[in-house]
């Protein structure tokens, strides 16, 4: 089946280019277009799409509001949402993970990188390997945000997975560091998940930074590669 995308982008060119590159990727098929986060919202509803590419600064209604409907509305369960910005520290990119978004994307992407970033959201995973993710949500996670609710709920090997998800690993990364099988790892992203209500890996990892997660000495990665 194809990766079903919509564009919301009020820059015509800019949208223009992105629908050429997306239309010349195999299993990719652009379903809509938006000039604005209203109608954002409306086309959604309307086609639901596998991925949304939002742009954050639009008229009307912008790409935040629009990122926070869409992702709030129970109708849409299947739909991820990818941010773009021309900006690389922009609280409102900020914002839309925390309101669910997937990841973000700056507009001076490569064509590979645009084609990389609809696949991997489309296949449930988050946009989470750049460092300027990283570097974004460390500088705006803290910032008058209270720990997460649940937070204590987490087990030791959950609080070990999901640090280590914030400091950038794969699932694969973890599963060596910590001596467990991909699956493993993957049982305790999930669990970890539920128990403080993330919507997916981007939000686990906007959580992790809030309750203090990322970039702790992993204390339970010894030399003998414990087993969970």
């Amino acid at each position: 089946m194809s990766v079903r995308v919509l564009l919301a982008e009020d820059e015509a060119l800019v949208r223009a280019g992105f629908r050429v590159l997306l239309e010349r990727t195999p299993g990719v098929e652009v379903v809509a277009e938006a000039a604005d986060g209203d109608e954002a919202i409306a086309l959604t509803r309307a086609h639901r799409p596998d991925v949304v590419l939002m742009d954050i600064r639009m008229p009307r209604t912008d790409g935040l509001t629009a990122t926070r409907r869409i992702l709030g509305d129970q109708r849409l369960p299947g739909v991820r949402v990818i941010v773009l910005t021309t900006f690389e520290f922009d609280e409102y990119v900020y914002e839309a993970l925390r309101a669910g978004a997937s990841g973000f994307l700056l507009k001076d992407l490569s064509p590979d990188e645009l084609r990389h970033a609809v696949r991997v959201v489309a296949a449930g995973d988050a946009l989470l390997a750049p460092a300027v993710t990283r570097r974004l949500i460390a500088a705006f996670a803290r910032v008058g945000a209270d720990p997460p609710p649940g937070l204590d709920t987490l087990t030791a090997r959950e609080r070990e997975v999901v640090g280590l998800l914030a400091d950038g690993l794969s699932t694969t990364d973890i599963a060596g560091r910590l001596g467990m099988s991909p699956a493993t790892a993957k049982t305790h992203t999930n669990r970890a998940m539920a128990k403080l209500g993330a919507r997916d890996r981007a939000q686990l990892v906007v959580l992790a930074y809030r309750g203090g997660l990322a970039g702790l000495p992993r204390t339970l990665d010894s030399p003998r590669r414990q087993r969970p």
